[in-house]
């Protein structure tokens, strides 16, 4: 079975790696080779992009997201959004979620992958029927983490309740990278057995684990898995694409990706990182203190910003204890 890649690099990427900085004018020169790739879906939207863009860097979050459509029109568009909270910090009414979604889906949006940071179905289910009923792809998703109360049979229940809801497909979001290779078997192993259904993977490298387990996600029967261009990877980030596209090459889940064409974007993003040094995270190799903290990578570059901001930056071991 041939694997599915997304590409976050115009997301997640660069929220893990630089504090969400990357302007939509360094994302547009490589836009075409990005479309010209064959991956699955590009996550370019939603997260803390729509924030960071009003916030910090003076864009038009729309104006973005038509723009890339324009400029990619041949590989699906995919965004993370926040259930009820949309790409808000608070619960929006359900008819504000459903407005919200046509919009999105009639600038260009293809793909939604609808989370709720506590795993509560309720606040997916409105985002995940409008989506369904503008005609996109919903993606429900399980948050995964590890405590006494997050068994195996969790993560099947609300499996079972998010396909009663309606979905497309299934997302598993490692946003911490705390999901061992043996427990990705397992999880991926049993989902499949049990529910028909396209279960899509997601890690963080943050602790070291991520490349581990999603192979062993793919030998499990996953169906899709998330990973980054490698100038744009590792460390609070994903994956790094060219490295599963090698590992998968030649076997039955090969990729069909031109490692020729990921180098020409990965030497692309190697140069434009460097304007965003002044917003890269402290984290060299990897972190072992997050398999406890369970911080998402997403969240550390800017949780260090803050901490900076308010000259605080040698406290970050502090907070993490916390």
């Amino acid at each position: 079975m041939t694997i599915a890649i997304t590409d976050v690099v115009l997301r997640d990427a660069h929220q893990s790696l630089f504090a969400t900085r990357l302007r939509l004018d360094d994302m547009l020169p490589i836009a075409a080779a990005l479309d010209d790739v064959g991956y699955g879906s590009l996550e370019c939207w939603g997260g803390a992009t729509f924030d960071a863009c009003i916030r910090f860097l003076g864009e038009d979050p729309w104006l973005r997201l038509r723009e890339l459509k324009k400029a990619m029109p041949k590989t699906p568009l995919q965004m993370l959004l926040r259930g009820q909270n949309l790409l808000g910090y608070r619960h929006y009414a359900d008819d504000v979620v459903e407005r919200f979604v046509e919009r999105a889906v009639k600038n260009g949006m293809d793909v939604f992958r609808v989370f709720d940071a506590m795993n509560d179905p309720r606040n997916m289910k409105a985002a995940l029927q409008a989506v369904r009923s503008h005609g996109a792809h919903a993606q429900g998703t399980l948050s995964y983490t590890t405590s006494p109360a997050h068994t195996l049979q969790t993560w099947l229940d609300l499996t079972e309740q998010l396909l009663e809801t309606g979905v497309d497909s299934i997302a598993i979001k490692d946003m911490s990278g705390i999901l061992t290779p043996m427990a990705a078997y397992e999880l991926v192993s049993e989902i499949k057995k049990r529910f028909e259904v396209r279960l899509h993977l997601h890690c963080h490298a943050t602790t070291g684990m991520a490349e581990m387990a999603l192979l062993k996600a793919i030998e499990a029967g996953v169906d899709g898995v998330d990973t980054a261009i490698s100038s744009m990877s590792a460390t609070y980030g994903h994956p790094a694409t060219e490295a599963l596209v090698a590992t998968l090459a030649g076997t039955e889940h090969d990729t069909g990706l031109d490692i020729l064409k990921l180098e020409n974007i990965a030497a692309y993003f190697r140069e434009v990182r460097k304007k965003y040094h002044a917003f890269e995270g402290q984290l060299k190799g990897y972190d072992s203190r997050i398999l406890v903290a369970q911080v998402p990578g997403g969240m550390l570059t800017n949780l260090e910003g803050q901490l900076k901001q308010q000259n605080a930056a040698d406290k970050l071991d502090q907070v993490l204890a916390e």
